[in-house]
């Protein structure tokens, strides 16, 4: 069989679907966004194998075919690309710009494809709309490549300005060339160059987005790594992660740390009353309320059972109580109904201060415990400082 533009587009039909069954099965059993994405992008791909063959039909089958109907569904098939890779990058998806601009390309190829026979106006219809799913494929990559040196985003990236400028190559031929306007299948250079990158595109794309989803899914996995599972605060490790950021920044400048450790008091009362259910509510109404008196820079983390610590960057030890004794009062007053049960609930707090080039999360966090355990040995429901007491032995909660 002679290899021809037909040929190659057929091949194009044939690569896309074969990537839209690697994309769709290589989702696993992940759930939520990253995996949306991705079997979209699989759709898109399916939809696109379907264009691929109305064209390589061209000329076998109606032009209301192999035009009319292989534009439309290439034009879905971008639109679906749009708003899986937008979707996945957590952009706006831009579906109401995107669906109008497609319709009235469509709507202007087949008026001149059947009313006003014109080629190149044709060519153009459905290049602005290529165009305009391009722009809004390569902005938020841009964007998102500001933040971080992805790998997968540089490849969709260098393949989305490869085939923007493919666009306006082809364009240009077409608007500037003193050769009669010929279609997509006719073996010219441009079409030749122009169809076998159409062609290798969905491979490209197809291994960014494979690239995209695993480090997506590897982010939300940190991101679970370190989040407390009960209240959605951070865990422990993301605490000392987060008290070596700032201990540098304070370092860098000049500026204090606060930290904040609070402990609910007679907390094993509640368990041994109303059950691990009853505790659980009461942790989550305590984080609540601490979380609306926290600044915008503020870090809340648990460390324990019923224990959180609050770091309060630019905050000295002063502050840093004026803060605890504000939560402490705020608690006070609150009450947590449990089985029918009003309870009403106070916290213990130690307060200290990091000394940047001095400190480090397990110094600072040890410092702020036996503050704790002085406000609880002075009485409970009270703030104390650390640089205010002298070491002593633990008492229980």
């Amino acid at each position: 069989m002679s290899f021809d533009m037909a040929t190659l587009a057929l091949m194009g039909a044939v690569q896309a679907l074969v990537m839209a069954v690697i994309l769709w099965v290589a989702t696993g059993s992940y759930a939520g966004v990253a995996r949306a994405s991705l079997r979209l992008r699989a759709g898109a791909q399916a939809v696109e194998a379907v264009a691929w063959v109305l064209l390589g039909l061209r000329g076998r089958v109606g032009d209301w075919l192999s035009i009319l109907v292989a534009n439309a569904v290439m034009l879905l098939a971008y639109a679906m690309a749009v708003q899986a890779l937008r979707m996945l990058l957590g952009a706006p998806s831009r579906l109401r710009v995107v669906a109008v601009a497609s319709v009235a390309a469509w709507l202007g190829i087949a008026w001149f494809a059947l009313v006003t026979p014109n080629f190149q106006a044709r060519v153009l219809c459905a290049s602005a709309v290529v165009l305009l799913d391009l722009a809004l494929l390569i902005v938020p990559l841009c964007e998102s490549l500001r933040r971080d040196g992805s790998a997968a985003k540089g490849v969709l990236l260098a393949t989305l300005l490869i085939a923007v400028a493919m666009v306006l190559w082809r364009d240009a031929d077409l608007l500037f060339s003193t050769r009669p306007s010929t279609g997509l299948l006719a073996p010219t250079s441009v079409n030749a160059v122009y169809l076998m990158f159409l062609v290798m595109q969905p491979l490209f794309t197809s291994i960014g987005f494979l690239l995209l989803y695993n480090e997506t899914m590897q982010a939300e996995l940190k991101l679970l790594a370190r989040i407390d599972p009960l209240t959605g605060v951070n865990n422990r490790l993301a605490l000392v992660e987060a008290i070596g950021r700032l201990l540098d920044a304070a370092g860098r400048n000049g500026r204090p740390l606060g930290v904040l450790m609070l402990d609910v008091d007679h907390f094993k009362a509640v368990n041994d009353r109303f059950g691990h259910g009853g505790g659980d509510r009461v942790l989550l109404s305590l984080v609540e309320r601490i979380q609306r008196g926290l600044g915008a820079g503020d870090v809340i983390g648990r460390v324990g059972g019923e224990e959180f610590v609050v770091l309060s960057p630019g905050n000295g030890v002063a502050a840093t109580r004026a803060l605890g004794e504000r939560i402490r009062a705020e608690v006070a007053c609150m009450q947590v109904v449990v089985d029918g049960h009003a309870l009403g609930m106070t916290v213990s707090a130690g307060v200290t201060e990091a000394v940047p080039g001095a400190d480090d999360a397990a110094a600072l966090l040890q410092r702020a415990d036996a503050a704790l355990y002085a406000a609880k040995r002075a009485g409970r429901n009270r703030v104390v400082a650390a640089e205010d007491v002298a070491p002593a032995c633990p008492l229980p909660a």
